[in-house]
């Protein structure tokens, strides 16, 4: 049971990052791209200038990943925080003397609910994100 749980987390994380890159990302690295070719074409500028005017040009993109990768480690320390927290009551449940298999049955529960309730914040932590990114550009 938290297998299929962390299955169906991991499935719609996957699915709003590749949702987020070819709504945004993608036309973002089209954009830096072509921002960098044209700092290689400045057939006058110093070999400095060329690489300044590149490094501004990755600039945004830089933004952008950093922004998506702090959103999904955020979600994944709420998550990570929630299974702990299923395993410190299993083990206090076997430390009062519970059976090994009940136990084992509330902890797949509790981290079932874990992946459920996580479920339900992705489509924030998306919104999150595409407005973050928008505000970029």
């Amino acid at each position: 049971m938290a297998e299929a749980a962390q299955g169906r987390v991991q499935a719609a994380v996957e699915e709003a990052v590749q949702a987020l890159e070819r709504e945004r990302i993608r036309g973002m690295q089209g954009t830096m791209f072509r921002c960098s070719a044209r700092c290689c074409e400045d057939t006058a500028a110093s070999m400095k200038e060329v690489q300044r005017c590149i490094e501004r040009c990755h600039a945004p993109l830089a933004q952008a990943q950093a922004i998506v990768t702090a959103e999904l480690e955020h979600f994944q320390d709420r998550l990570s925080r929630c299974t702990l927290h299923c395993n410190d009551k299993a083990r206090d449940a076997l430390e009062a003397g519970g059976s090994e298999g009940q136990v084992r049955s509330q902890l797949d529960a509790c981290v079932a609910t874990c992946g459920d309730d996580h479920l339900r914040l992705i489509p924030a932590m998306a919104k999150k994100m595409k407005d973050s990114l928008a505000a970029l550009q």
